[in-house]
């Protein structure tokens, strides 16, 4: 089969494009049809070395796929040929990855893609939407009427989280560049601030006069003396971005209002966790609510040159399919 993989840790152009053996799975796996994958921030971080996860070489790169189930282990119930699948969470943890024609998938992390929906629209928010999701409730425990502040709210994760805590009944203000206003109020966002406006603390507080129950920064900006500040009695603050931030934190202040600072990274997931998150993001793709603001196609070949691409900051608010159908 055709895969992008790499063969050791390195930069972009360490990824090839080529050859490999075909995947077997085991007893409990499920062999899928690639129909489309993408690229995550973390998938860098994976291929770069820059966050080890035990792998074997050659490894075949990402996270997502959305594609169709050719065969299935014998204890791989609840899956037929031809079922419309997708996964979020290969290329971790010794599992290979998803950008080749066929992966294997572990049964309890697969699951069906509702009628009517399209791969190339749904792989480009499985990753984004599921991250989003955990961080408001499994690690934020967000509750309806809250008050949500998102940092990066025109980003991928950012919008996601943007349009998932206003369906679930919060006030949501963004923080984003000024020319993605419109882009966040249109998800959900009651509120706005601009990351360079001089007054954007008191312009947060205009939104949230007692306070954001939570702050899920899903920009790396990691301003833990602001975000602490515009915190509620209580409040909650979620990072899942800023690989080499190292922010100082005002301590006084945080257990003054009885706040809290949680990481979250998706890739330590439960399957449990996984599981509960795609019945969710399955709703919300069937309803059409949720979508990537630009998506872009390209051929599964152009891999490299999409890593380069996203490391260079040339993606904002974009996303790239990858079909391995392209390179025929």
């Amino acid at each position: 089969m055709r895969a992008a993989y790499i063969e050791e840790f390195g930069p972009a152009e360490a990824i090839r494009f080529g050859e490999l053996p075909p995947p077997a799975g085991g007893p409990t796996d499920v062999l899928v049809d690639v129909i489309a994958t993408t690229v995550n921030p973390v998938d860098t971080f994976v291929r770069s070395g820059a966050w080890r996860t035990p792998l074997t070489f050659p490894f075949v790169i990402g996270r997502d796929l959305v594609g169709t189930v050719s065969a299935t282990g014998a204890r791989a119930a609840g899956f037929a040929v031809g079922d419309l699948v997708w996964c979020n969470s290969l290329g971790h943890d010794g599992r290979q990855g998803a950008a080749a024609e066929r992966a294997v998938v572990p049964a309890d992390r697969l699951y069906r893609l509702p009628d009517r929906v399209s791969p190339m629209d749904a792989v480009a928010v499985l990753h984004p939407a599921a991250t989003a999701h955990l961080a408001l409730f499994a690690h934020g425990a967000l509750r309806t009427g809250e008050t949500v502040l998102v940092v990066g709210g025109a980003g991928n994760v950012g919008s996601a989280a943007v349009v998932i805590a206003a369906e679930a009944g919060a006030r949501v203000t963004a923080i984003a560049r000024s020319d993605d206003e419109e882009h966040c109020r249109t998800l959900g966002a009651s509120g706005f601030a601009d990351y360079s406006d001089p007054e954007l603390t008191t312009h947060c507080r205009e939104f949230a006069p007692h306070g954001f129950d939570l702050i899920v920064d899903a920009a790396g900006w990691n301003d833990m003396d602001t975000a602490v500040d515009l915190l509620a009695q209580r409040g909650r603050i979620v990072v899942l971005a800023g690989l080499t931030s190292r922010p100082a934190l005002p301590v006084g202040p945080l257990y003054l209002k009885d706040g809290s600072v949680t990481g979250f990274v998706i890739s330590r997931a439960t399957t449990g966790e996984l599981r509960e998150v795609s019945t969710a993001l399955n709703r919300l793709l069937a309803q059409g609510t949720l979508r990537s603001r630009v998506i872009e196609e390209a051929p599964l070949s152009a891999a490299a040159e999409v890593h380069a691409r996203l490391e260079q900051g040339g993606l904002h608010g974009r996303r790239v399919v990858l079909r391995p159908d392209l390179d025929d």
